[in-house]
């Protein structure tokens, strides 16, 4: 499928990104954000995520769409306003709730990475996991979190702290998985 407006190639891949609507006090939040887009775009990897249109997600649907990358956007009727939907997407899906966006995210991402975020990144990071980890995934989707200043540090030491006492098997752990570098992230998904 092509957009023939600006003759770009329908991904065969995605990728769904969890970050949020904030920009957060880190500056250089804001640069990896626009890199891990422009990245994206680059290696013809679609872009599937929350649909809003400022903050880290107003920043990473702006990098892949400056560099001719495949965007879709997923919004539920009630965070329209709030989130203020991104208005340039390839493809803006409204859905119903929160719970209909994220399983139409699932459905679409072949894999997930989150960036910098709150709460509503954190429970999409323990929902896209568990999904994996339940099978509810039509195939094994791992999670990637990305930060160049530690930013996920202290929640790799939960989940290895639960683990090491027995609530997450070490398989499930693997699981979810951490990169520095936007090369590893995509590397890893290539090799998905």
């Amino acid at each position: 499928m092509n957009n023939p407006e600006n003759n770009k190639i329908y991904p065969d891949k995605w990728l769904g990104v969890f970050c949020g609507a904030y920009m957060g006090t880190d500056k250089t939040v804001h640069e990896l954000v626009e890199d891990l887009g422009e990245a994206l775009a680059l290696n013809k990897i679609g872009l599937v995520y929350g649909g809003g249109g400022f903050g880290v997600m107003g920043t990473i649907a702006d990098a892949v769409l400056k560099n001719n990358g495949w965007v879709m956007g997923v919004v539920p009727k009630n965070l329209l306003e709030t989130e203020m939907a991104h208005t340039s997407l390839d493809e803006l899906v409204i859905v119903e709730s929160m719970h209909e966006r994220k399983k139409t995210m699932y459905e679409r991402a072949d894999a997930f990475c989150a960036l910098p975020g709150g709460l509503g990144t954190l429970e999409e990071v323990f929902e896209a996991a568990t999904w994996t980890k339940l099978k509810l995934h039509d195939k094994y989707k791992s999670v990637m979190l990305l930060d160049n200043n530690g930013f996920w540090l202290s929640f790799i030491d939960l989940l290895d702290d639960i683990t090491s006492s027995g609530f997450i098997k070490p398989e499930d752990r693997a699981i979810v998985s951490r990169f520095d570098s936007i090369p590893g992230i995509i590397s890893n998904f290539k090799n998905s």
